[in-house]
């Protein structure tokens, strides 16, 4: 393919070093429909014949025919996919195949195909995000009552409901598919026609090849459209911002089935056993997926890596952008649906939620904000004084709830006289209405704003 420079042919290491096939046989059908879309504008542009341009296009869906059927053919001295499909076009429809080249370089059409590659990608993720927000709001409905501890410092703090949780998580996914949406509309615009770096000579028509591709525009700067690859890092970036979400999801699900907590139960399709503990279930998809989340952002440090010091236009380190995109977004497929399926089939296990609730003096606040709100006390002063009562009740081995209007006048006189809160759990969850809050109500308005305006 370009060996007219060359007296000898490459050694056996360069020959490996050099070829990317293994790996970027992935953008065949990318690489395809970017060549049958170039050939019609060739065509078109009265560049190349008609009648060539129909043999190339036959031979491109000959070969599409057979890479579905039989998957694409490793040989490592046709170095890449371009050169592969390239190679078998003439074996079809002879040195005609030498015309598709015409007007182009392998320079913008793997920038091309992987663009292609990468928007699909984008879609694939968005449409996991999509189902994995569904299952969250599916089951917070379903547990918009179900009282749990909140935590800071994984200390419990004030009691929430189950539903509230799981929709903090949607929000996470809600914003993680914003930015492969966003990323999506930045990595809109067509490179192919740019050619090696300069553009070029021939009346091709960039504009039909974008808009044949569903690109928005043609890129604007040939250098830029041929060593480009924010493209790509904008989704490994996407990707690695949801693995992280992905992985405290795990994290959650993994404490929360361990005996100390007992809060849910995994089911036998999400957990696996012990090869030599029977009791054992073990929450290993959930494990994995926090795994998995190291491995993405280390994908994303890699290409950081290597585009970090590249000068333009094309290097041939960039042969190495596909890999991490490739394994990221392998593994954030597994994730997001193992994911998926494990809030889908989780058993939750509400009378062990409520237990650990009402532990920890979780409606301490309450009684703070009772102090101001009713009794007229300065926060700070409020929350000395409730620190008291927790003295009083942790001394006692009893509840918040527990204290009568006695004690706390005995704390601080200004007490006397007003009607006790109700600290229980469910009173101290009913009471947090603000927006964005945890009580049922909040909860079920969320969920119907959610659906009402179709976010999900």
């Amino acid at each position: 393919m370009w060996g007219g420079r060359f007296a000898d042919g490459p050694s056996s290491i360069m020959r490996e070093i050099n070829a990317s096939i293994p790996f970027d046989k992935k953008l065949w059908r990318q690489d395809i429909r970017a060549s049958l879309a170039h050939v019609e504008m060739l065509a078109k542009q009265d560049i190349v014949a008609a009648e060539d341009a129909a043999k190339i296009i036959d031979g491109l869906n000959q070969i599409a025919q057979e890479y579905e059927a039989d998957g694409v053919p490793e040989n490592l001295d046709l170095e890449d996919i371009h050169m592969t499909i390239e190679a078998r076009l003439t074996e079809i429809v002879g040195p005609v195949a030498g015309r598709l080249h015409t007007a182009r370089s392998r320079n913008d059409q793997v920038a091309t195909s992987f663009r292609l590659w990468v928007r699909d990608a984008m879609n694939d993720v968005s449409d996991g995000l999509w189902d994995l927000r569904e299952a969250l709001i599916a089951r917070a409905k379903e547990q918009a009552d179900t009282i749990m501890p909140g935590f800071t410092h994984l200390q419990v703090a004030q009691p929430i409901t189950m539903g509230h949780h799981l929709l903090a998580y949607y929000e996470m996914f809600t914003r993680d598919s914003s930015r492969f949406w966003a990323a999506k509309e930045r990595l809109n615009q067509c490179p192919l026609g740019a050619a090696a770096l300069a553009g070029t000579g021939f009346p091709n028509d960039r504009q039909m090849t974008a808009e044949a591709l569903d690109f928005a525009a043609a890129t604007a700067n040939s250098m830029d459209s041929v060593s480009d690859r924010d493209f790509a890092l904008d989704y490994l970036m996407a990707a690695s911002q949801t693995a992280l979400h992905l992985s405290r999801l795990a994290e959650e699900i993994i404490i929360w089935a361990s005996q100390p907590f007992g809060f849910v139960k995994l089911s036998d399709e999400w957990s696996t056993g012990s090869s030599i503990m029977p009791q054992k279930r073990n929450p290993d998809a959930a494990e994995l997926v926090r795994g998995h989340a190291g491995r993405i952002v280390g994908c994303l440090n890699s290409l950081m890596m290597t585009m970090k010091g590249l000068p333009l236009a094309y290097s041939k380190d960039m042969q190495d952008d596909k890999p991490p995109v490739f394994e990221a977004h392998d593994l954030l497929g597994l994730s997001l649906a193992a994911m998926t399926g494990i809030v889908q089939s989780v058993t939750f296990v509400p009378e062990t939620m409520r237990a650990a609730a009402d532990s920890g003096f979780s409606t301490a606040t309450d009684l703070a904000d009772w102090l101001v709100r009713d009794v007229n006390i300065p926060f700070r002063e409020a929350h000395h004084i409730t620190g008291a009562a927790v003295k009083l009740c942790e001394e006692r081995g009893c509840g918040l709830a527990d204290l009568s209007p006695a004690d706390l006048t005995a704390i601080d006189g200004r007490v006397a006289g007003h009607d006790m809160p109700d600290l229980s759990v469910e009173g101290s969850v009913a009471s947090r209405t603000s927006y964005g809050g945890t009580a049922p109500e909040q909860v079920r308005e969320r969920i119907a704003e959610l659906e009402q305006t179709n976010r999900l």
